[in-house]
Order: C-alpha cells, then sequence, then structure tokens
C-alpha cells in the first residue's frame, strides 16, 4: 500500500490508518488483534486510537481499546512497524478520565497524566503522533458551520505546545497533532511554534466525506502551504454512505441501533445528497461504500484516510478500495451534486 509523508515530519505513514474506536465496545480484544493483524499483511502500518475509546464514551468502558492495541504490539512484538497515533480529551466535563475525578483540559498536569495513561496502556514507551482531540478553547465541536464564541477557562497555546516539547525531547512522543480544529485554530499553532521553538503540529483529524467537505474550505490551502496533513475521518459518514440506512432501515448491531449517536448525519437535506451518491455509485456499478472511501483517499490533501469496521468483511471491503478506479464521469457526477447538496452534515 502507498505510504505517504505525513506533513513536515520524518513519518511514512499509509494511505489508509485503522481506525480503532469500536474495540472494547462492539468489538472484543481478539476481534481487534484480527483486525490488526489483517490491516497490517495489507500494508496498513498507521493505527489511531484516543484516551476516550472506546465510543460511546463510558466511565466503565474508558481506555479499553488502548489496552487491546497494547496487548497485540506486545504478543507480536512489533511496536516497530507501526505508526501509532492517539489523543488526548479536549475540555469536558466528563470526569472519570482524570486521578482528581474532575473534567479534561488541556493543561501541563493532564497532559502528563494522560500520556502516562496511554503509554501504560498501550505497553509502549512512545506514541509517533499525540493528538489534541479537540480544542481547549470554549467553541462549537463535532458539527455545524460557523463560529460561536463561548465562554469559559482555556490554556493558551504557549504553555500546552512548551508541555509537549518536553514530552518529545524525554523521548515519549515523536510528534504533535490537532484534531477537530478550524483554520484559526491550525495557524495559531504554527504561529506559535514559530515564535517559541515549539513543537510544530504535522497534522489535522478532522471529519471529510461526500457529505461534509468543509476541510476544503481554508483548512486544504493551509494545510497544502503549510505542511500540515490531513487524517481525515467519518469517511463513510457513520455508515450512511454505505446505503444501510436508506429508506428507513435499521440494521441489528449497526451504531444507529445501539446508540442513537448519528445526529451529525441527520440533518435536514442529508437523506436528499445521500441518495444522489447512492445512485451514482449504482448507475456506475460501484459499491458506495467504496466509493465513497475512494474519494477520500484520492483527494490531493488527505494524507491518511481513517477506515473502521466492526466485521472483517467490512474492513477486507473497506482496504480494498483502494484498488477501485473513480474515473472523470464518476467525479463529475459527484461535483454536479456537491454543487447543489453541499455540506449538508458539517
Amino acid at each position: 500500500m502507498e505510504k505517504r509523508q505525513l506533513g513536515h515530519s520524518d513519518l511514512r505513514v499509509s494511505k489508509l490508518c485503522l481506525g480503532t474506536m469500536t474495540w472494547g465496545e462492539q468489538n472484543s480484544e481478539r476481534e481487534g488483534h484480527e483486525q490488526m493483524d489483517y490491516a497490517l499483511d495489507q500494508g496498513v502500518n498507521f493505527f489511531d486510537t484516543a484516551e476516550l475509546y472506546p465510543i460511546p464514551p463510558k466511565a466503565d468502558t474508558q481506555g479499553r481499546t488502548e489496552k487491546i492495541i497494547g496487548t497485540w504490539m506486545k504478543a507480536r512484538a512489533n511496536r516497530e512497524q507501526i505508526v501509532l497515533a492517539s489523543k488526548i480529551c479536549g475540555r469536558t466535563l466528563m470526569n472519570w478520565f482524570r486521578k482528581d475525578g474532575g473534567g479534561c483540559e488541556v493543561s501541563p498536569a493532564q497532559i502528563r497524566e494522560a500520556i502516562e495513561g496511554s503509554l501504560l496502556r498501550l505497553q509502549t514507551d512512545f506514541i509517533d503522533l499525540y493528538q489534541v482531540h479537540w480544542p481547549d478553547r470554549p467553541m462549537r465541536t463535532f458539527g455545524g458551520l460557523g463560529f460561536e464564541p463561548g465562554e469559559g477557562d482555556t490554556h493558551d497555546m504557549v504553555t500546552i505546545l512548551q508541555t509537549m516539547q518536553e514530552l518529545v525531547v524525554e523521548g515519549k512522543i515523536r510528534h504533535v497533532g490537532l484534531s477537530n480544529e478550524t483554520p484559526f485554530g491550525v495557524m495559531s499553532c504554527l504561529k506559535t511554534a514559530k515564535m517559541f521553538e515549539v513543537p510544530r503540529v504535522v497534522s489535522v483529524q478532522n471529519a471529510y466525506n461526500l457529505l461534509n467537505r468543509s476541510f476544503e474550505t481554508g483548512l486544504s490551502e493551509i494545510t497544502h502551504y503549510e505542511g500540515v496533513g490531513l487524517l481525515a475521518y467519518s469517511p463513510l459518514a457513520q455508515g450512511y454512505l454505505t446505503g444501510k440506512y436508506q429508506n428507513g432501515a435499521l440494521p441489528k448491531g449497526s451504531r444507529k441501533q445501539l446508540f442513537a449517536r448519528l445526529e451529525r448525519y441527520e440533518t435536514p437535506g442529508a437523506d436528499v445528497a445521500m441518495e444522489k451518491y447512492l445512485e451514482i455509485a449504482a448507475r456506475f456499478e460501484l459499491d458506495p461504500a467504496q466509493m465513497a472511501l475512494q474519494f477520500v483517499t484520492t483527494r490531493p490533501f488527505v494524507t491518511s484516510n481513517i477506515i473502521g469496521a466492526t466485521s472483517m468483511e467490512q474492513l477486507k471491503s473497506n482496504i480494498a478500495s483502494v484498488d477501485v478506479p473513480l474515473g472523470e464521469e464518476v467525479l463529475k457526477e459527484i461535483e454536479q451534486v456537491h454543487l447543489v447538496h453541499s455540506n449538508p452534515c458539517p
């Protein structure tokens, strides 16, 4: 599988990244190990996780995903074959992550507590890419367009990146990334790095799919000129772009049936756009999931497309998407739909 340079770092990562957020909830340890074995065998060397996982976040499951990855790497003795990414929670009132029982914030003390916890669960001495899962500052995250200023405390980016620099020097992390960030947030980090000689972020992990191409406005230009790689998450719009929820279907065992947490992809007008994309796939005899995935993977500003699966059948199909050609006519029709139904699920 093609390997791409991650931003301006020295890391070479597969163009597909294995997402892990279902392990420990929908998937067992054995199933997680099976997925990693297959992905690695297919040339996927990039795994993404977080202290938050599995999803949905709960006190009694938190950290299970990292533990599953840790037992796999220990059993296989293959840590050096993997580019491993994890994340620290942004500011939140969820109170089961820290020893003091308080909410999360991206403070020096909590960064250190979070990294030590992740390293312990992952059974490794270092994390290749350590990301801030969402911003510390009060703002709208996980859906929606437009800026809505909020009120509340925040830690300045200098303090955050200085702590990350200490962890780099100590050998606990290699590079720093962002997630669920805005153009302002990315540029602020880059400016801070230049002014204070702290780590320069190499990546941003944001949602990007046929129903949400908001990254293309503003952020794609920044990442191109500043050497910051996009790690695209939710490329299948939490399963909607597979067509499995079409016409009100509710498959047993699906995330919608189990957790009812898919509001981001149930906005007004979203169903019309989804139908249009599913029609394109049918007309060109393409698997709709593979078409949606390959669209994301082949965008010039995408470094790695984060795929996830709850079954081996899904995983094999998702990885096989890299061999699906998207001709000019397919791409033309996708653009025509996008012009009329732009970003219904930001």
